[in-house]
């Protein structure tokens, strides 16, 4: 594996920092204070042709691999934007790829392209209360009827459903009971998101104020048959092709994330002076934060070989599971050490780092439990019997 970046994946890197940089601190901290979805952050990467970075060139993407789409979710993390500006586009760089894979010719004209031009958002519902990471489970039902499927049903934490236009919607077509395997009778569709028929209720949360996260209520909502993706009952096979990239991608961005609050620590330890030196000559301050360096970078590594394989075309589940893990522990802790490196600063939020260590939380918790990856690590590499 070359871990050395080529020039053209420096060049990305570049790009993005230097767009990110007319987005500066203050920019974040008072997205975090009042909310409001960062449009403007969103559209200057939609006019660079950011959002299509993982697109076809056909359907006006750029055609690139999750590589180039780690580098730049763990560039946009690490410039200050933190986990509020990676999931503002975090949807629009892996989340259709069942539509790339799956979609007919005529879909993917109709339905990448706005996205990619920033014209149009996307919210991604899978989970739902009673079922979590149980996705089999599902009790949110598409029913046939003629030329259009009827949706009732219930999901939640579903991001940026306050500002979407479209949805990318998991559903039960065919009960439990009737199908073989649980993972059969799931079909997924791409539809507009019609709020005359979809109840959104945002939830009040801990962190990462600028990207809302929601209930949805379904009554009797309506979706084409045309917006089908794929067969019907293949749903989630098809959900399944994006989610070691989205693994790979969370993972970067929390190493990002740790990066930033890293790059903080270390400028507030070379100014606090305290009993008449700098507390970044103590070793005590010292030598947590080179830990934190060390960790990132061997998270950073993972994500790259797991980047590696994933568009190689080979296996990549447990490199992007441990990707997930690794990069979501090691921007945690870099992000704890910060607030600890600021000391009673640190709980103040004009220094930042008290809004990382909130932000860190997600990567932890989301889009799958750390106990969950262990359980996948331990069952599909280990070879050890499952436990649930």
């Amino acid at each position: 594996m070359d871990i050395q970046l080529s020039p053209d994946r420096t060049a990305i890197q570049d790009a993005i920092a230097s767009l990110c940089s007319q987005f500066d601190d203050a920019y974040w901290l008072e997205k975090d204070k009042v909310g409001g979805f960062p449009t403007e952050f969103f559209q200057a990467l939609a006019q660079a042709g950011w959002l299509g970075i993982c697109i076809p060139e056909a359907y006006g993407g750029t055609g690139l691999g999750i590589t180039e789409a780690a580098i730049m979710m763990r560039t946009i993390a690490e410039s200050g934007a933190g986990l509020s500006g990676a999931s503002a586009v975090h949807m629009n760089i892996f989340g259709l790829s069942p539509v790339v894979v799956f979609g007919t010719e005529e879909q993917k004209r109709r339905m990448l392209p706005p996205v990619v031009a920033g014209q149009e958002r996307t919210c991604f519902a899978v989970t739902e209360p009673n079922t979590g990471l149980n996705t089999t489970h599902l009790k949110t039902a598409a029913r046939r009827q003629g030329d259009r499927y009827v949706v009732n049903g219930q999901k939640v934490w579903i991001s940026t459903a306050q500002v979407a236009e479209k949805i990318l919607l998991l559903a039960r077509t065919t009960p439990l009971e009737e199908v073989e395997k649980p993972t059969q009778g799931l079909s997924l569709f791409y539809t507009d998101f019609n709020r005359d028929q979809i109840t959104v209720r945002e939830i009040d949360k801990m962190g990462r104020k600028t990207v809302d996260c929601n209930e949805l209520f379904f009554e009797d909502f309506e979706i084409p048959a045309e917006n089908l993706i794929g067969d019907e009952g293949e749903g989630f096979r098809a959900i399944l092709h994006g989610m070691n990239p989205e693994r790979i991608l969370i993972g970067s961005e929390a190493i990002g994330l740790g990066h930033a609050a890293l790059r903080k620590a270390c400028a507030y330890a070379k100014e606090r002076v305290v009993f008449d030196r700098q507390i970044g000559q103590n070793q005590g301050i010292q030598h947590p934060l080179a830990r934190n360096w060390m960790m990132l970078e061997s998270a950073w590594l993972m994500a790259l070989e797991a980047a590696r394989q994933y568009d190689a075309g080979l296996p990549c589940g447990p490199a992007a599971n441990a990707t997930k893990y690794l990069g979501s522990e090691a921007g945690f802790e870099a992000c704890q050490q910060a607030v600890m490196t600021h000391g009673g600063f640190g709980y103040a939020r004009e220094y930042h780092v008290e809004r990382y260590m909130r932000e860190a939380m997600i990567p932890r918790l989301a889009p799958v439990s750390q106990q969950l990856i262990l359980c996948h690590i331990a069952e599909r590499v280990l070879g050890l019997p499952k436990s649930y």
